[in-house]
């Protein structure tokens, strides 16, 4: 690991000016920037902690303004809240799937939102964009794990946060804050696609940290996630679908369908949501369920090796409809 200054402000004032510096990079749980460091993908010359801001921490439920949770909220904050296991049982289950106990008590909400690919290009110095003799090393090379939406253009890495696509289908902000000040955005809009070289997946700029994560009120609401892996635990998911719907008696009056681990963001299905509208779901054979879990894959261009992730949407979406409507198997 390259040497590098360490700064530990007492304010959020202060953490931005440290931020100032040149290639600084400011530090939350650690556990995805350390590792980055430890291999040399990530070199800042200056860490700027976070962890001694009381501001960025906190989880405050109000039936108004719905659900606020500071980035410094740790995941296993979020997953054991006896109120937030009350009001968001799915969300507080999400977070609690994430990784192990021993990564849960140090990452943050923040930086699960924030963590880089976990492309094996991008994580052996080759870039997000990894290109090699005017060639996509993508396309060309070992690809199981990568993107099947969103992969028409040089980026073919996958979102890792399986919290996200959640987040996003709950209609979620994402509060931040720089030098030129606060600014929100619905989170939907804080994952980007690179489309050359330098350009980063986040909609964060030098020198601005995430502060919270807002979730309007969800009553009324239908809400479930399944995550497709090849183990129980600590694995990485091969495939998410979340869904949320808002009902209308047994109608569904409007749908949410956003799919994580298969784009370079969080994937949301317009095809699948405008099939659900105004639907009731069944369990039949060819019924809407499975239609909208059709009509999920609509677009999917696999590459050479991950032609399955096909199919895992098509169960992710087939399951998380049927365990939102309380008829999973």
């Amino acid at each position: 690991m390259r040497p590098f200054e360490y700064a530990n402000p007492a304010t959020p004032e202060q953490a931005l000016k440290f931020l100032q510096a040149p290639a600084s990079a400011p530090l939350a749980g650690g556990s995805d920037l350390l590792a980055l460091m430890k291999d040399g993908i990530e070199t800042p010359s200056r860490l700027v902690n976070l962890k001694s801001l009381r501001e960025l921490r906190g989880i405050r439920y109000d039936g108004k303004t719905g659900l606020r949770i500071g980035a410094l909220v740790t995941l296993d904050e979020v997953a054991t809240d006896p109120a937030l296991k009350f009001e968001h049982s799915v969300l507080g289950d999400a977070y609690g799937r994430v990784a192990g106990p021993q990564i849960r008590n140090v990452a943050t909400v923040g930086g699960n939102l924030c963590q880089r690919p976990r492309c094996w290009y991008y994580r052996n110095g080759f870039g997000l964009l990894p290109r090699l003799n005017g060639e996509s090393m993508v396309a060309k090379g070992d690809n199981r794990f990568h993107a099947i939406f969103g992969n028409d253009g040089p980026a073919a890495f996958v979102s890792p946060s399986t919290v996200a696509p959640l987040l996003v289908a709950l209609g979620a902000q994402i509060a931040i804050v720089g030098p030129q000040g606060e600014r929100r955005m619905d989170l939907e809009r804080f994952f980007l696609i690179p489309i050359k070289e330098g350009d980063r997946e986040h909609n964060l700029q030098p020198g601005e940290i995430v502060t919270e994560i807002v979730i309007p009120p969800v009553p009324g609401r239908r809400i479930a996630t399944y995550e497709v892996r090849q183990r129980e635990t600590l694995d990485w998911s091969l495939a998410t679908a979340s869904v949320v719907l808002e009902m209308d008696g047994a109608h569904i009056a409007r749908a949410r369908v956003v799919l994580g681990q298969v784009a370079p963001i969080p994937w949301t299905s317009k095809a699948a949501e405008a099939l659900l509208a105004g639907k009731v779901l069944d369990r039949t054979p060819g019924g809407v369920t499975e239609k909208a879990a059709e009509a999920a894959v609509e677009g999917a261009r696999p590459l050479s090796k991950n032609k399955y992730k096909v199919q895992l949407v098509r169960t992710a979406v087939k399951r998380a409809l049927l365990a939102a409507a309380g008829m999973e198997v």
